[in-house]
């Protein structure tokens, strides 16, 4: 078999349409229906169980205005844990270790909280620009510097993120071809 390393990354297709779609979309397919009932089965209990859980976890470090992002908040976190989850099936393809599928999560949640911050408290968030006792002949250059860093901080995010689960696959992929050439 010739195959390299880097294969276990590729987008998977099935007579040249890319499988990604439906990877995605499935997990949708594991939660509730909704229904006249309120609690259906144990499935139904266990799943409500589970995302009160994760809210409860997610809005305890929160003050009351910021329960606000809850219902966003827990949405990406169930999603991320169910297309995780079914990466770990065996022939499946986990999205998240794809540069365009984090990136496509990082950028608008970074915009929603940058312009959230803008919004509320407006010189709390400018006066990150500048740090505190920064000599006058540097002001312009260091608003340029942070500016800058403050808008490619959800690409390098992104990109550290992917090279860490492409590092981490990589690494068991590396292992396994050795173990079993040994």
């Amino acid at each position: 078999m010739n195959m390299s390393f880097f294969n276990q990354f590729s987008s998977p297709s099935f007579l040249g349409i890319p499988l990604i779609l439906i990877s995605m979309t499935f997990p949708a397919l594991l939660l509730p229906s909704l229904d006249n009932r309120w609690i259906t089965n144990r499935l139904s209990t266990l799943q409500l169980w589970l995302i009160n859980l994760i809210t409860k976890q997610l809005m305890t470090p929160l003050n009351k205005k910021g329960h606000k992002w809850a219902l966003i908040l827990t949405s990406l976190m169930v999603f991320l844990l169910l297309i995780n989850l079914l990466g770990l099936l065996p022939y499946t393809f986990t999205p998240t270790t794809q540069l365009s599928m984090n990136l496509a999560l990082a950028f608008p949640l970074w915009m929603a909280t940058l312009l959230t911050g803008l919004r509320n408290q407006p010189s709390a968030s400018l006066a990150h620009l500048l740090p505190e006792g920064t000599p006058t002949l540097l002001i312009p250059a260091l608003i340029l510097i942070e500016t800058t860093s403050l808008l490619i901080r959800p690409l390098a995010l992104g990109v550290r993120l992917t090279a860490n689960l492409t590092a981490g696959h990589l690494l068991i992929q590396l292992i396994s071809t050795a173990t079993t050439t040994l």
